[in-house]
C-alpha cells in the first residue's frame, strides 16, 4: 500500500523534534534509525553499483558479482540493463538490503578517472537511458535505487575538496542529463558527492534543489556519499539523509540549530516527510512486507550479460575459433589465471566463485591440451592466500581465526574466517574499541618455493611464521584520500623459503590504534603474497616457449587493482608490467595469436596491429572466463559495442586532466568531451565511439523519419540486413549534426539507438523515437533553433550509412 501524503503528514506530526533528527542522521554505517512508535523499521543501505554487497563486508555472506557498468553499458540493451537492475533487487532483498547505492552515471570526462569502469559512458545520453532501465529495474522489485554522484564528480584526486568549475550549458547538457533521465524514471533516492561545483559543497549546494526538485519534480531522498554533510548549512539545504549515522554535523548540533531558531523546523520535517515516504516504498512502514522480486538465475545472468558487454575490436577472421580443430591451446598471462572482474572501491563484492579465463577456456575444451603461462606480472602488492591451502588451528576447518584483543591480550571478540582479505566496515566486530587485531591459521604451501609473505593495510603490523618474527613494519600511505588508504593500501612483505605439504603457523597482529585512516571504527587488511618478479625475462620465455607450436596462443592482458580503483586517479593508459613485450613475443613465437583485454577502461595497445584479433572482456564479473569462452568459440556472439572513444595514445586524448590546480578543476573544454572533442580534432582515435564488430555482417538499408518534433511523435525508422552466414546482433546509432548552426554544438551528437537481432540473411525492422530535447541547447532555459538537422544512422560515430532531415 502507499500512503498518501497526507496520511505520512499524520505519523511525522506523531514524531518529537529529537526523533525527525534521528531519522534523517542515520543509524550507523549501514542502516536508518527506526520508530516503533509509528511503525517504522529501520531501512538498510548497501554498494551495489555491480553486485549488492549487503550491510556486511564479509566472505561468508557472497555476493553475484555483476559485469562492470562498462560492460553492461557496452551492450547497449536497455532490456539487459532493465533485467540487471532485476538481478541487483533479488540480491538485495536476499541480503536485507532495502536502497541499494547504484547505478554510478558519472561521466567518461577523461580516460584517467580511476571510478572510470564504474560508470556507464562519455555520452550524457546514453548514460542517462541506460540508467534509468536500470533504476527501474531495482524499483519494479520493490528496491531503491540510488544514482551518484550528483553531480560533476568525474574523476577521483581530491575528490572530497576539488571545487569543479563548469559552465551552466555543460553542466545542464552534459553532466546533469542523466540524472534527469533516472528522475524521469522515478528513482526513489539520489547520492550527492563530496565535490563543490562553482564553490559550493554539494551536500549545501542550491543544484540540490534547482533542477533536482523544483524543475524534474524529484520526490525522493538525498542520500548524502559518506561523511559528505560537513557542516549545518547541509540542514537548509536540500539534503535529506547524512550518512553514515549517526553524523556528527547534524544530530545533536541540529537540534540546538533548531531550537535556537538557526535551522527552521520545516526544513528537518520536509527531511524526515521523504523518509517516511521512501521507508513507504520499499516497505519498511507499517508492518508492509516488502515487494518480492521476481525469482532470477544471477550466475546464468551474469555469463548473459558479460559476454552481451564484450567488444570485438578487432578480428581478421580468425574468431570465432573451431573447437574442434584445435589439439594444443596455449593460455598466458596473468590476468588469464587470476582475472580482474571488477574494479576496486566501495563497489566491490565478494562472489562465492569466479571463473578465470582459463578456467572458462579449459571447460570448453574438453580433450584439448591447454597450457598456461604467466608470461608478465600484473598484480602489485600482496593478494590473498587460497582458501584451499589455509586451515583454522581451532576449528580444523578451511579458513583462519580473527580476534580482536584488549591491551592487555584479552579476548574482545572473535570470529572464523574463509579468507585473508578482509574487510570491517559495519557489523558487530568492536573495531573502535579493541587494541589489536590477530589472524592466525596454518598455511600449507603446495610448491616448494621462495615467496614474499606480508600484508597490505594502512596500519601497523608483524607477521610471525612458526613463531619467528618475518615483518614488523608500518606500510606508508600515499595521498590523503580515505578510500584508497582503506580499500587500496600498500603492502610490507618478507622472503621465506617454503616448502611443499610442510604446513607453516601463520600469525599477524595488527595496532589498530596506529596512525592510518581516519575511519576509526572500520578497518581493512590482506594477509598473503606477494608475486616473485625476480626474473621477468624467465617468465617471458616460458610464455614463449608454451606459446610455440600451439595451434592457438591467447593472451590476457590487463590492469590490476593499483590502476583502476576508488579513491585516485590514474597516471597513464600503460598497462602494468611487462605486457606489451609479452604479447609482442607471443606474437613472434605463434602468429595465431588473440588478445584479450581484462581492464575496466581504456588502455593504450601500441601493438594492436600485431595479433589476429583483440577481444574486450572488461571487468566481466564472476562469469568472466565462461563468457569469454563463448565467445571466442562462437556459443554466443560478440555483443558490445565501445561507449568511450579509446586513444592510441594518453597523449592524443583532447580532454585529460583530472588533477585540480590550487583545489579547482575547470572544465574547460565546456560541452565538447568524448567523442565530440575528438571529432573537433585532427587526430583520429585508436577506436571511436560506438565501435564493435560481430561475427556477421550488416546493412543498414533505408531510412526515413516519420512524425515530426513539433508534434512530439519523431521516429527514425528503417530496416537493417544481416548480410552474412549467422544470425548476429547489431547496434544502430543514430546522430545528429547542424553544419549551418548560429549556436556552438558538437558536430555531431548522439540522439538515440536501437538494438537489432536476425538470422543469417534476414532483414530486421528499427526504429529509433527522437525527444524533442535532444535538440535543445541550454542558454538560460532550454532553446530551440529553428531550422533543419540531419540525421545519421550508422554503426560508430565515424561509419554513418543511412541519412535524412528533420525540422525542428
Amino acid at each position: 500500500m502507499t500512503r498518501s501524503s497526507a496520511e505520512l503528514r499524520t505519523l511525522l506530526d506523531q514524531l518529537t523534534l529529537d526523533e525527525k533528527v534521528a531519522l534523517i542522521s542515520g543509524a550507523d554505517f549501514w542502516t536508518t534509525v527506526p520508530l516503533p512508535s509509528i511503525g517504522l523499521r529501520a531501512m538498510v543501505l548497501s554498494d551495489g553499483p555491480a553486485g549488492v554487497r549487503g550491510p556486511v563486508w564479509d566472505e561468508r555472506s557472497p555476493s553475484i558479482n555483476l559485469p562492470s557498468a562498462t560492460a553492461l553499458a557496452a551492450s547497449w540493451d536497455t532490456d539487459l540493463a532493465h533485467r540487471y537492475g532485476a538481478v541487483a533487487a533479488s540480491e538485495a532483498r536476499r541480503k536485507g538490503v532495502d536502497v541499494v547505492l547504484g547505478p554510478t552515471i558519472n561521466l567518461h570526462r577523461s580516460p584517467l578517472g580511476g571510478r572510470h569502469f564504474e560508470c556507464f559512458s562519455e555520452d550524457p545520453f546514453l548514460s542517462g537511458v541506460l540508467g534509468a532501465s536500470y533504476v527501474r529495474g531495482l524499483q519494479d522489485n520493490g528496491v531503491a535505487a540510488t544514482p551518484k554522484h550528483y553531480v560533476a564528480n568525474d574523476s577521483e584526486t581530491d575528490r572530497f575538496t576539488v571545487d569543479v568549475r563548469v559552465d551552466e550549458r555543460a553542466l545542464r547538457e552534459l553532466y546533469l542529463l542523466p540524472f534527469e533521465h533516472t528522475v524521469e524514471a522515478g528513482a526513489w533516492a539520489i547520492m550527492s558527492s563530496y565535490n563543490s561545483v562553482d564553490g559550493v559543497t554539494l551536500t549545501e549546494n542550491d543544484l540540490l534543489e534547482t533542477p533536482l526538485n523544483s524543475e524534474w519534480g524529484f520526490d525522493g531522498v538525498v542520500v548524502s556519499d559518506w561523511t559528505a554533510v560537513r557542516s549545518l548549512a547541509s540542514a537548509s539545504a536540500s539534503q535529506d539523509l547524512a550518512m553514515p549515522g549517526p553524523a556528527p554535523a547534524w544530530s545533536g548540533d541540529l537540534i540546538e540549530a533548531v531550537r535556537s531558531g538557526d535551522v527552521a523546523e520545516a526544513d528537518v520535517d520536509r527531511k524526515a516527510l521523504r523518509l517516511l515516504a521512501l521507508a513507504d516504498r520499499v516497505g519498511a512502514l507499517g508492518g508492509d512486507e516488502p515487494v518480492s522480486p521476481a525469482a532470477v538465475d544471477g550466475v546464468a545472468f551474469a555469463r548473459e550479460a558479460a559476454a552481451a558487454g564484450t567488444v570485438l575490436l578487432t578480428n581478421d577472421g580468425v574468431l570465432p575459433l573451431e573447437a574442434s580443430s584445435l589439439g594444443r591451446v596455449a593460455v598466458i598471462g596473468h590476468n588469464a589465471r587470476e582475472a580482474r572482474t571488477q574494479g576496486g572501491g566501495s563497489a566491490t563484492v565478494l562472489p562465492e566463485h569466479v571463473v578465470s579465463p582459463l578456467e572458462g577456456i579449459r571447460a570448453a575444451l574438453p580433450g584439448v591440451t591447454v597450457d598456461y603461462a604467466v608470461g608478465a606480472v600484473v598484480q602489485e602488492g600482496v593478494s590473498e592466500i587460497p582458501l584451499e591451502r589455509l586451515t583454522n588451528p581451532v576449528t580444523g576447518e578451511p579458513g583462519l581465526i580473527a580476534r580482536f584483543e584488549a591491551e592487555d591480550g584479552t579476548d574482545l571478540f572473535s570470529e572464523d574466517r574463509r579468507s585473508t582479505a578482509l574487510v570491517w566496515f559495519g557489523g558487530d566486530a568492536p573495531v573502535a574499541a579493541a587494541h589489536r587485531l590477530v589472524l592466525h591459521t596454518t598455511y600449507t604451501p603446495d610448491a616448494t618455493e621462495n615467496v614474499k609473505l606480508g600484508f597490505a593495510t594502512s596500519k601497523h603490523g608483524r607477521v610471525f611464521v612458526d613463531g619467528e618474527l618475518l615483518v614488523d613494519e608500518s606500510p606508508v600511505v600515499e595521498g590523503t584520500d580515505l578510500g584508497a588508504a582503506f580499500l587500496a593500501p600498500p603492502s610490507a612483505t618478507g622472503a621465506i623459503a617454503v616448502t611443499a605439504g610442510v604446513p607453516l603457523d601463520i600469525r599477524a597482529e595488527f595496532d589498530l590504534r596506529s596512525s592510518g585512516d581516519a575511519l576509526q571504527n572500520a578497518f581493512a587488511v590482506t594477509l598473503g603474497f606477494a608475486p616473485d618478479d625476480s626474473d621477468t625475462d624467465a617468465l617471458l620465455a616460458d610464455a614463449v616457449t608454451a606459446a610455440t607450436g600451439a595451434d592457438v596462443a591467447i593472451v590476457v592482458v590487463g590492469t590490476n587493482s593499483r590502476v583502476e580503483s576508488e579513491g585516485y586517479d590514474r597516471s597513464s593508459l600503460d598497462l602494468p608490467g611487462r605486457q606489451g613485450e609479452l604479447v609482442r613475443a607471443v606474437v613472434a613465437a605463434n602468429p595465431n595469436t588473440i588478445v584479450i583485454v581484462n581492464a575496466g577502461s581504456p588502455v593504450a595497445l601500441p601493438w594492436v596491429d600485431a595479433p589476429r584479433a583483440i577481444v574486450l572482456g572488461y571487468f566481466g564479473g564472476q562469469q568472466m572466463g565462461s563468457a569469454v569462452a563463448d565467445v571466442l568459440f562462437g556459443a554466443v556472439e560478440p555483443g558490445g559495442r565501445l561507449t568511450t572513444t579509446w586513444a592510441a595514445e594518453l597523449d592524443d586524448v583532447p580532454v585529460v586532466d583530472v588533477t585540480p590546480t590550487d583545489g579547482v578543476l575547470r572544465y574547460e573544454e565546456g560541452i565538447h568531451i568524448g567523442y565530440r572533442a575528438w571529432l573537433r580534432g585532427d587526430i583520429a582515435p585508436l577506436f571511436p565511439f560506438g565501435h564493435g564488430l560481430g561475427y556477421t555482417t550488416w546493412s543498414i538499408d533505408e531510412a526515413a523519419v516519420h512524425g515530426s518534433i513539433a508534434a512530439g511523435d519523431a521516429r527514425f525508422v528503417g530496416t537493417a540486413t544481416n548480410t552474412g552466414d549467422r544470425a548476429g546482433k547489431h547496434v544502430v546509432q543514430v546522430y545528429a549534426e547542424r553544419t549551418d548552426s548560429a549556436i556552438e554544438r558538437p558536430e555531431r551528437w548522439l540522439v538515440g539507438f536501437a538494438v537489432v537481432r536476425a538470422g543469417a540473411g534476414e532483414t530486421v525492422e528499427w526504429e529509433v523515437a527522437l525527444p524533442k530535447r535532444a535538440f535543445a541547447h541550454w542558454a538560460d532555459g532550454w532553446q530551440y533553433e529553428e531550422g533543419t538537422f540531419t540525421l545519421f544512422a550508422g554503426s560508430s560515430v565515424v561509419d554513418l550509412a543511412r541519412t535524412a532531415s528533420i525540422d525542428v
